[in-house]
């Protein structure tokens, strides 16, 4: 009867003897997207997704070139992204492999292009990348100047990030079509680091034309060093950092070819330059005309004027203005000061007679005041 009964307890309806556990069914088959499509922007990534089952091989090709794309695996094997920039049209063939809970592989396939743009902007800096251990001074520029004219010149400035340390409020300035420059609200802070990051790649600056590349630069700003030159006193004080440590006898620019009026910034500095008054247009033969050798050379003004020795106007310094617009000097006092400032220092010429610095003549940015500078920003920051 106990056997009887064990049997029985042990049957199936059909009679047949019972599985103890039922079969697992087969897990569904991991699902593979890829991201991207056609014409698409070389600074977007390709993003690969998986879902059911984790990536097990992401392989992204240039379709002309042959090499692969690198990428990184989230720490959840479930998304793979793209960490490289793709080129300008450009076709990438993506194989992407996932597997499921049972280790069966699924394969997705894709093709992702990138759009052709109709030019591209190259973004030279303003100024050139330093050299090692090169300062400037608290009155420098700093910018950008495309090879293509902007017309979405918003995009272009959220792609042109400043910083400043210490923070110092500062917005950009479109001079024309194709330069931005950028300056603080009053000169920059002695120590001051300024780090441009032109994030440029793939950005869309309307038109068709997109940035070429991506570019960084970093200045140091040195010692405040600002020349105060007076032509109703013809006088020049010195101030470093913001204390009176020198003042020369001057000439500014006679009646009929005065300095220009204003803040005035180093950009070029050499211990002798040609000056020829031909390169603005009074010729050999000509009243005015003028070719002479000069000596400690410091550029203020991209229109020929310069803070330099001149020995002939020595007995005039002090008394009267004779230049053809440059700051005339003692050979002494010349030299000192050539030994004294650099690019980016700042000479603020008042009382010549002259006009204000024009804004496109290098520098003539500081010549407007932080309201009007402020409403050349395209994003008016």
């Amino acid at each position: 009867m106990a056997a009887l009964a064990l049997s029985a307890c042990s049957s199936s309806t059909d009679g047949s003897a019972a599985a103890t556990t039922s079969t697992k069914p087969p897990a569904p088959a991991a699902q593979v997207t890829i991201s991207g499509g056609d014409q698409i922007s070389p600074k977007t990534p390709i993003v690969v997704k998986a879902s059911g089952g984790k990536i097990t091989n992401v392989d992204v090709k240039n379709a002309a070139k042959g090499n692969s794309v690198k990428g990184d695996l989230s720490a959840d094997g479930l998304t793979w992204t793209s960490s490289e920039p793709l080129g300008y049209g450009s076709t990438y063939n993506v194989v992407a492999d996932a597997t499921n809970a049972d280790g069966k592989q699924t394969e997705q396939k894709s093709t992702v292009t990138t759009l052709t743009p109709k030019a591209q902007a190259y973004p030279a800096l303003i100024p050139a990348p330093p050299g090692s251990g090169q300062t400037f001074g608290v009155g420098q520029i700093i910018g950008v100047s495309f090879d293509q004219p902007i017309t979405d010149k918003a995009a272009a400035e959220k792609a042109l990030v400043v910083t400043t340390t210490p923070a110092q409020q500062g917005s950009w300035y479109w001079i024309d079509a194709k330069t931005a420059h950028y300056r603080a609200a009053e000169y920059w802070q002695a120590g001051t680091t300024i780090k441009l990051d032109a994030n440029l790649y793939g950005v869309d600056l309307g038109g068709g034309v997109f940035g070429k590349t991506d570019r960084s630069v970093t200045y140091t700003i040195h010692d405040s060093w600002i020349a105060k030159a007076d032509g109703n006193t013809k006088q020049m004080q010195i101030l470093h950092n913001g204390a009176v440590v020198n003042t020369m006898p001057i000439s500014l620019g006679k009646d009929s070819t005065p300095t220009q009026v204003g803040p005035h910034v180093i950009s070029d500095k050499q211990q002798q330059v040609v000056m020829d008054s031909a390169t603005y247009g009074v010729m050999p033969g000509q009243p005015g005309y003028y070719k002479s050798t000069e000596y400690w050379d410091l550029r203020i003004s991209n229109d020929g004027e310069f803070v330099h020795e001149n020995p002939n106007t020595v007995n005039q310094q002090g008394n009267s203005n004779v230049s053809h617009g440059c700051v005339n000097l003692s050979p002494e006092n010349a030299q000192w000061f050539f030994n004294h400032f650099n690019l980016g220092d700042v000479v603020e010429v008042t009382n010549s007679g002259g006009g204000k610095l024009p804004l496109w003549d290098t520098y003539g940015d500081w010549e407007l005041s932080w309201a009007e500078w402020q409403k050349g920003s395209a994003t008016k920051g």
